[in-house]
């Protein structure tokens, strides 16, 4: 079952490439590393959980807004020219949860984006990760997370198009 296929076989889809909110680009590749700026849980081209996670959210809410961002994430990968296919490894996760003062659940809040990864990638979606606690984020998401992934090489032919 291809990677695409197993997001279909769990009832989820990929949104169109989101479409950067500031001046930076979305992804970018470094030899075997694609880095993925940071996604919010844009739905339709707008924030689909915004607030404070331990104020006026949730940390089911949280978990909810994390599935958003990684498949915001997985989008902008297919959309920029790397299919999941590609994808060697999940190398490292960094999410920002919007957090009430007395909140410390963000590890939880993330854990539904790893436990995804895992689902489509299988081992190869076990990462690293950091999950920060902050005040405010950006169009005020609940969850904001970028990632770092290992892909396959691209074969010489490819490159040789690329640069003539």
């Amino acid at each position: 079952m291809t990677r695409l296929e197993r997001l279909k076989f769990l009832n989820l889809e990929l949104p169109p490439s989101p479409k950067p909110q500031g001046w930076y680009v979305p992804v970018v590749r470094t030899g075997n590393l694609v880095f993925v700026s940071g996604q919010l849980p844009l739905k339709k081209g707008k924030v689909a959980v915004t607030g404070k996670i331990g104020e006026n959210l949730s940390p089911e809410q949280g978990r909810e807004a994390a599935v958003h961002c990684l498949l915001n994430i997985l989008a902008a990968l297919e959309g920029n020219g790397v299919p999941l296919e590609s994808v060697k490894r999940v190398v490292k996760l960094t999410g920002f949860v919007q957090s009430a003062p007395d909140f410390h659940g963000q590890p939880q809040v993330l854990n539904a984006a790893s436990e995804l990864l895992t689902e489509i990638f299988g081992e190869a979606g076990r990462h690293a990760r950091a999950a920060v606690g902050v005040n405010a984020l950006p169009l005020n998401a609940a969850v904001e997370i970028e990632g770092v992934f290992e892909v396959q090489e691209e074969s010489p032919q490819k490159n040789a198009k690329k640069n003539p």
